[in-house]
């Protein structure tokens, strides 16, 4: 190895001979002239290049490996693996990483059966992609912490990751906001932490993903655009949504599945997609009922459109801690939200039943109703003499009776029936109070039926 070169046919023939056995291969601040190409070999023994610099990539296509480390180099031309079969670790922390069409560093389908480490790691490609790991099955974890950076997409989709995928301070640079930073779609995991100073400039997906612990963006700046983070459809027995900042653009959590749910409202998104969303249980904005479901009403309405659903789940959330007047008003709300976009008559029919009866859930509102109008009533009628429709006959003229027979159209009191008027503005009245009676007492039962049958 004069002055520290070393080709890279010379590099093979040393790891592929025969002779070596089982004795690990290392190699130590040299320069590597030429590309290193390992596809389809089978090394029995360990390697390990430690602040190597490699003039072309190097590359393990279907190759099989014990634990395989490339730390501190210099790989340019990138670090090439797909359909690898690797008996150990693979190491690459502290790396500087380029790569062109095939990414940075490729992994698609590549089996490592220790975990995989990026800490410290720099990755970036003329093509975009700095980790292409797509289907990408571990036994252990993947970990890109320390200061790992990534100039180029990282993609995971469809990856095995049993021991989880810590990225806590990684940072993402793709060059539009609108591209895809972070591919992890219908990825299964123990855990995924895009947390602790995590930073992404580009959208997140997470499409399908199914995460048995952990799924946290606590502490995370996600800056893309369009759609800053999407999870449709996936699965996490706990999500954390506490930003370090508000997002740059919409979340989209729909038909997604949470067993807890945290955020914070002081980081929540511009907008936000909660139809078809659950959760078992829902962090409270604030120790004070009254103000938590103010928040998250408000917090629905980051909704771009109104669906049902996730006001239901929000009142289901509230009934499985007892709080039952909160939920009334979140059901409440979910009518009035409902009520802005149907027709004109929709709405004036939603505008009579919310006043009466608030929409069934605040049913004492007739009960208001009823008792000003009869009292109205019984004012202006005992400060005139009515007419006997028949003299000498039926029962003694009495005002609130009389006002009360008028409102209930079910039944009576023998006064409506007995009683008229000459003054046209009292008859004028009572006809009003007849109208008022029916609209009022349809408006309890459809509004009462409604509560029922929806709830």
């Amino acid at each position: 190895m004069p002055d520290g070169h070393i080709d890279a046919t010379e590099v093979r023939r040393a790891l592929l001979d025969p002779d070596a056995g089982a004795e690990p291969y290392v190699l130590r601040g040299v320069h590597v002239r030429g590309a290193l190409a390992l596809d389809g070999a089978e090394i029995g023994r360990l390697v390990r290049f430690e602040g190597c610099r490699f003039d072309g990539p190097l590359t393990l296509e279907g190759a099989s490996t014990l634990a395989f480390a490339v730390t501190d180099c210099e790989l340019p031309g990138g670090f090439i693996a797909p359909t690898a079969q690797m008996g150990g670790r693979l190491d690459l922390r502290g790396s500087t990483i380029g790569g062109g069409p095939r990414g940075a560093v490729n992994l698609i389908h590549t089996h490592i059966a220790g975990g995989l480490r990026l800490d410290r790691a720099q990755l970036s490609s003329s093509q975009g992609v700095a980790l292409n790991a797509g289907g990408l099955a571990m036994r252990g974890g993947v970990f890109c912490e320390e200061g790992f950076v990534a100039y180029g997409q990282v993609l995971v989709p469809g990856a095995e990751l049993p021991g989880g995928l810590w990225m806590r301070g990684a940072r993402i640079e793709v060059p539009d906001p609108e591209e895809i930073a972070f591919n992890g779609d219908n990825l299964t995991a123990s855990t995924v932490r895009l947390s602790g100073g995590f930073r992404a400039n580009g959208r997140i997906r997470l499409r399908g993903a199914r995460v048995d612990d952990l799924l946290t963006f606590k502490d995370a700046e996600l800056l893309g655009h369009g759609s800053a983070l999407m999870c449709i459809g996936a699965r996490a027995d706990a999500l954390d949504l506490r930003f370090a900042r508000p997002p740059a653009s919409y979340v989209n959590l729909r038909n997604a599945h949470f067993g807890r749910f945290q955020d914070d409202l002081r980081t929540w998104p511009p907008a936000i997609g909660l139809d078809g969303t659950t959760y078992d249980w829902l962090e409270p904005t604030t120790a004070y009922r009254r103000e938590d479901v103010t928040n998250r009403l408000a917090w629905l309405r980051l909704s771009d459109e109104y669906t049902p659903l996730p006001y239901e789940q929000l009142a289901a959330n509230y009934r499985a801690l007892g709080h039952d007047d909160q939920a009334r008003r979140v059901l409440l709300q979910r009518q009035r939200r409902r009520r802005e976009e149907q027709p004109l008559l929709g709405r004036a029919w939603g505008m009579l039943l919310d006043a009466t009866v608030g929409y069934g859930y605040r049913p004492w509102l007739a009960g208001i109703w009823l008792a000003l109008l009869i009292a109205l009533g019984s004012l202006v009628f005992d400060a005139h003499t009515p007419v006997p429709n028949k003299p000498g006959e039926g029962p003694p003229f009495n005002p609130v009776a009389y006002t009360v027979d008028l409102l209930v159209p079910v039944g009576g009191l023998g006064q409506s029936g007995a009683w008229h008027w000459h003054e046209a503005g009292v008859q004028g009245l009572a006809y009003g109070l007849v109208a008022v009676g029916w609209l009022l007492t349809t408006a309890v039962v459809a509004g009462v039926t409604r509560a029922l049958s929806r709830n």
